[in-house]
């Protein structure tokens, strides 16, 4: 690729880089957040699900916005809205302005990722060099979640307000090099039939249902009617959606779009995927906090070899793609995920660090080989027009995946009731959604198709 085309890659990676970092700032500043504010569990609680929340809701949604109101203006619009919101959940003085600020937060990512994706689908030629792109793009994903615990911890240590700040400082550098790297796009055309606002509405509310349900499973059996009410509220408007599409003269979302097997497949494998690795994440670093009383330092620096990924996912992983297609290199990740976290369920009171080893450079490379991959499977072959579409819908696959395995492994470890036994018993969610996964990309994800076999309508620009 040429220098123009690397730089821009660069501008796009800050983006999720950011959105990374951000995420994983937060997780290890909470507890002092919450002793600083004086914040209830609940409302600790609430400062994490709040951006999921925002997030998850709105990811299919901004996807689509993409497509219909410009993918460089949507990028540049939310970012700054990103930028705005960090820096006002570092002011907060209470509860609620940090769950306010989390969530518009939560939903400025939902808008700006789609919109980043797209722009590299659209602007490198599918095929060895959009692979590239969109496994560099994978890989800084991963980074910034594993840089993002370290510098977090020391964040923290000069003042939890720092996790928001420095966000900022970086979303106004990435903003600054967009405007001058993203080229600008043709106002894209109205569609025929107006804007789906019915979709847009039940979309909308279906997702944050449907979300909303998912954080609440942590509960457990505590409050299970309530989880029940919401889910099944979620699922009736999705319903809705699904009529209302059926019949619009200009869908938010084509039907036809969800018919694609290979991209279904590797939309349900990313969420049993980055579903597994969170879940994984969230109880080891409770394993080493709470039952082995290791500061949030010591535990970032010990899940820092995790972040193997940002280095192999854009050198390994193309190559073997190149060799044996993705279907195959996706099924090797899941397989590898399965020995990883399989390794690690006899954990005891007083492993060393060298016993849990082997699962945290394992846990890397698998999501180095899978992740990178599923991104390609789940967008190769779409028309441009609905290339943020798919990234979107990619994006809402991964958001629910993320809420899923920390629910999962939350509820089962309450359930169990806490101690040894409980992260034992927690253990096994990643082991069985990754497990699930392998079986599902087994089924036939297709590798990379010819460009003979592309519709017309797929055809890219390219970025030289």
């Amino acid at each position: 690729m040429s220098v123009r085309a690397w730089s821009l890659l660069l501008v796009l990676c800050g983006t999720i880089f950011l959105e990374g970092i951000d995420v994983a700032m937060l997780a290890v500043a909470v507890p002092s957040i919450r002793s600083d504010l004086e914040l209830s569990t609940g409302t600790a609680a609430w400062v994490m699900s709040a951006y999921v929340l925002g997030y998850a809701g709105f990811t299919l949604l901004g996807g689509r916005a993409a497509d219909l109101l410009g993918r460089r203006r949507m990028f540049l619009a939310w970012l700054t809205v990103f930028l705005l919101f960090s820096g006002l959940g570092g002011l907060a003085t209470e509860g609620w302005m940090l769950i306010v600020a989390r969530f518009v937060t939560g939903v400025a990512a939902a808008f700006m990722t789609p919109a980043a994706m797209s722009i590299i689908t659209t602007s490198y030629e599918e095929g060895p060099q959009r692979n590239q792109a969109l496994l560099v793009f994978a890989g800084t994903a991963a980074g910034g979640f594993s840089l993002g615990l370290v510098i977090g911890g020391l964040l923290t240590q000069l003042g939890w307000r720092w996790v928001f700040f420095a966000p900022v400082l970086l979303a106004g550098a990435v903003l600054l090099a967009a405007l001058r790297l993203i080229p600008k796009e043709p106002r894209p055309e109205k569609a025929a039939g107006g804007f789906d606002l019915g979709g847009a509405l039940t979309a909308a509310g279906a997702m944050l249902l449907l979300a909303f349900a998912i954080v609440r499973l942590e509960h457990g059996l505590d409050g299970w009617a309530l989880t029940a009410l919401v889910l099944a509220a979620g699922l009736v408007l999705a319903g809705v959606f699904v009529a209302v599409e059926r019949r619009a003269a200009a869908p938010l979302v084509r039907l036809g779009l969800l018919r694609k097997a290979s991209m279904v497949r590797a939309e349900l494998g990313a969420l049993l995927f980055v579903g597994s690795f969170f879940g994984f994440q969230f109880v080891a670093t409770l394993y080493l906090q709470e039952l082995r009383g290791w500061s949030s330092l010591e535990t970032a620096l010990a899940l820092l070899v995790m972040g193997i990924d940002a280095v192999l996912a854009p050198t390994l992983t193309p190559r073997l793609v190149a060799r044996f297609g993705n279907g195959k290199v996706i099924l090797g990740g899941f397989v590898l995920a399965v020995v990883s976290y399989a390794l690690f369920l006899p954990v005891g009171p007083d492993w060393s660090y060298a016993a849990m080893f082997p699962t945290l450079l394992l846990t890397g490379l698998a999501f180095a080989l899978a992740y990178g991959p599923l991104t390609i499977a789940a967008t190769d072959g779409v028309a441009e027009e609905e290339q943020g579409l798919a990234s979107g819908l990619l994006t809402t696959a991964t958001q629910f995946g993320s809420a899923v395995g920390i629910s999962a492994v939350t509820a089962v470890y309450g359930i169990v009731g806490g101690g040894l036994g409980g992260f034992r018993a927690a253990l096994a969610v990643p082991v069985a959604m990754v497990a699930l996964g392998a079986v599902v990309t087994a089924t036939g994800l297709r590798p990379k198709r010819s460009v003979s076999e592309l519709p017309a309508a797929a055809t890219k620009v390219t970025v030289s």
